[in-house]
């Protein structure tokens, strides 16, 4: 009876875990959605910005072929986190960029899908360490070994992201 219990803790722990990372890959989706739009409204204004602007739409293509819930997949939005901030300072120094409706409608869609990121990759986050605690803590570990239960990776910032971006243009 005990041994079901704690495999039934461990099971409800990995779907509330695969439950969160659902709910950020559609807040992702929703940002690799907006951001060919914001490009191509960048792209009219700022001729000599090509670099950045290649650069983010790499980054996105790449982004979103990492399908799974593995390290490398939010490694792989790494760029994206990095690119999306120099994109929006461009307007500081584009001021019919920063007048033009539809950018200041993409900005605002944009900067409420990233809190909406924020707020998934906590709850994300805040799962992982509830069913790493369970993979983790005796007795429970025992039984999460035997039935191939194992911890899972953080959404976690990369060192090099930690630093203030420089958007200066």
């Amino acid at each position: 009876m005990l041994v079901a219990v704690m495999y039934n803790g461990h099971v409800n722990r990995r779907n509330a875990v695969n439950y969160a990372y659902a709910s950020i890959d559609v807040q992702l989706k929703k940002r690799w959605d907006l951001i060919p739009n914001l490009v191509e409204t960048v792209k009219g204004y700022t001729r000599h910005e090509k670099e950045l602007l290649e650069t983010l739409t790499r980054a996105r293509r790449q982004a979103k072929d990492l399908h799974d819930d593995s390290h490398d997949r939010f490694s792989g939005e790494s760029q994206i986190n990095q690119a999306v901030p120099q994109l929006l300072a461009l307007a500081e120094s584009y001021p019919e960029l920063k007048a033009d409706k539809q950018f200041l409608n993409l900005q605002r869609n944009l900067t409420e899908v990233e809190a909406q990121i924020a707020a998934a990759r906590r709850a994300y986050n805040a799962a992982v360490m509830d069913y790493n605690n369970g993979v983790d803590m005796f007795p429970s570990s025992i039984i999460a070994s035997l039935f191939g239960f194992a911890r899972r990776h953080h959404f976690a910032t990369k060192p090099s992201e930690r630093d203030t971006p420089n958007v200066a243009i």
